[in-house]
């Protein structure tokens, strides 16, 4: 193209510089040397045309700056989650997809939900739990070295202890109307008192405890002693470990062990639960997580007793007694259901079953029958409450009829395949109740006849 416009240049040029003997010749050849030069001329001045460059402006969008300590903070969670055997790269405060991979296998290490955004609670025990390992010098290179996990062993070892699970615990005092066998009785010998041959058997009380026989008015004695609750948090770390092992969660077509389907989604419910709470909390202004968690103790004792009562009476009459509660409270039903979400945080994260259940049976009074699943999920596995499996089966039906009929899920509600999971375990499980103990009316009570 170049040289073609450099040879039209030089032909015009030369039809304009015609010799001057020439245009004496005659008019026709002075008219046509006029013509040819301004064809010349056009010609040279297309072949400029031709020769500018058009320049447009470019615009590039400017990228969002991150603030200096949102990235500071990333860095940190990428060194955390590298320091526990979560591989998330560089730290170069860039959660890109390799920290979002290593976001989701630490979250499934601990049980939670794998979505590879970190809640405020998964964020704050992570960076709590490198500080705390990074001080730690020679005893935390001891205990990585003593777990078969190694470094993730010490994540799954600080959220026990901080549930009080397998942390040595001071035995609390005995109540007054309290009476302790002691596990190795003393015998004594027999002895002839009267001519009547008695054995002795000494039995041993805790201080303060009251002798047999002189039992507080309105209260029983209990000769059993006092059993030590079950940690749902320990339980779910097995139930994580077990996910972990098999690859993932259970879903209806792979489900093999029925127990195990329902225990991981108990666990995954949980979880949810407590988030849900701790947005909710964040919220509250002039309270520290603390006083909050205080306050919602107060569910534990005023609900204890409809809790117990889950494990004797239908789930239709439970719920009829907890509606009389909740008009008993003067509180409005939104004000209610906001602090019983919170509560049933508080209650699972702290261990306390009679505030997590008996806020998750307010909530299912006051209109939101999604949570009816977990009074399922504690008659099902017995945590709170007596295992019952036959009881257990209406609390999950009205659950996830609740979802079937357009109620918006709580629990996993990215996973629409999950309520037939549910369904099909619950009805697997409830179809095997002959091993579980029914509660016999008054009427069927036996009737033996002494002789006198």
């Amino acid at each position: 193209m170049f040289f073609k416009n450099i040879t039209m240049a030089c032909a015009a040029a030369a039809m304009i510089t015609v010799p001057a003997t020439r245009v004496s010749a005659g008019s026709g050849d002075f008219a046509a040397g006029i013509v040819a030069g301004v064809v010349g001329s056009a010609i040279v001045r297309n072949a400029g045309k031709q020769k500018r460059v058009v320049r447009r402006k470019t615009y590039t969008k400017k990228r969002a700056v991150v603030p200096s300590y949102v990235r500071q903070e990333r860095r940190e969670i990428q060194t955390s989650l590298n320091y526990f055997g979560f591989p998330a790269g560089s730290p170069d405060g860039v959660l890109g997809r390799r920290s979002r991979a290593a976001i989701s296998n630490y979250q499934a290490h601990m049980g939670y939900p794998a979505t590879g955004q970190l809640t405020d609670y998964e964020k704050n025990f992570l960076l709590q739990s490198y500080n705390r390992a990074i001080t730690g010098g020679v005893a935390t290179s001891q205990l990585i070295a003593a777990s078969p996990s190694g470094p993730r062993g010490l994540l799954t070892r600080y959220r026990n202890e901080a549930a009080g699970v397998g942390t040595a615990a001071v035995a609390p005092v005995a109540p007054a109307t309290t009476i302790v066998v002691a596990p190795q009785p003393q015998v004594l010998q027999p002895q002839t008192l009267g001519g009547t041959t008695t054995t002795t058997t000494t039995v041993t009380a805790l201080a303060g405890a009251a002798t047999v026989g002189t039992p507080q008015s309105g209260s029983l004695p209990s000769f059993m002693g006092k059993t030590t609750a079950v940690s749902l948090a320990s339980h779910c770390n097995q139930v994580s470990l077990l996910t972990s092992t098999n690859g993932g969660f259970m879903t209806a077509d792979t489900m093999v062990d029925t127990n195990l389907a329902l225990n991981e989604q108990f666990c995954l419910a949980r979880t949810y639960a407590i988030s849900e709470g701790e947005q909710l909390s964040s919220k509250i202004q002039g309270f520290t997580p603390a006083q909050i968690a205080q306050q919602c103790e107060g569910f534990g004792p005023a609900l204890k007793e409809h809790v117990a009562a889950m494990s004797l009476k239908p789930h239709t009459a439970v719920l009829q007694d907890v509606s009389s509660f909740v008009l008993s409270t003067g509180m409005s039903p939104v004000q209610l259901a906001g602090t019983a979400k919170i509560c049933l945080s508080v209650g699972y994260r702290t261990d306390n079953m009679d505030v997590a259940i008996g806020s998750a049976l307010l909530l299912a009074v006051l209109g939101e029958q999604v949570y009816s699943e977990l009074m399922g999920h504690h008659l099902a596995q017995g945590f709170g409450v007596s295992k019952r499996t036959d009881l257990a089966l209406p609390w999950y039906d009205m659950g996830l009829t609740a979802i079937e009929n357009g109620a918006t899920p709580v629990f996993a509600p990215g996973q629409p395949e999950r309520n037939a999971l549910l369904r099909k375990a619950s009805f697997s499980l409830a179809s095997n109740t002959s091993a579980v103990p029914q509660v016999q009316p008054a009427s069927a009570l036996p009737i033996f006849k002494v002789d006198q």
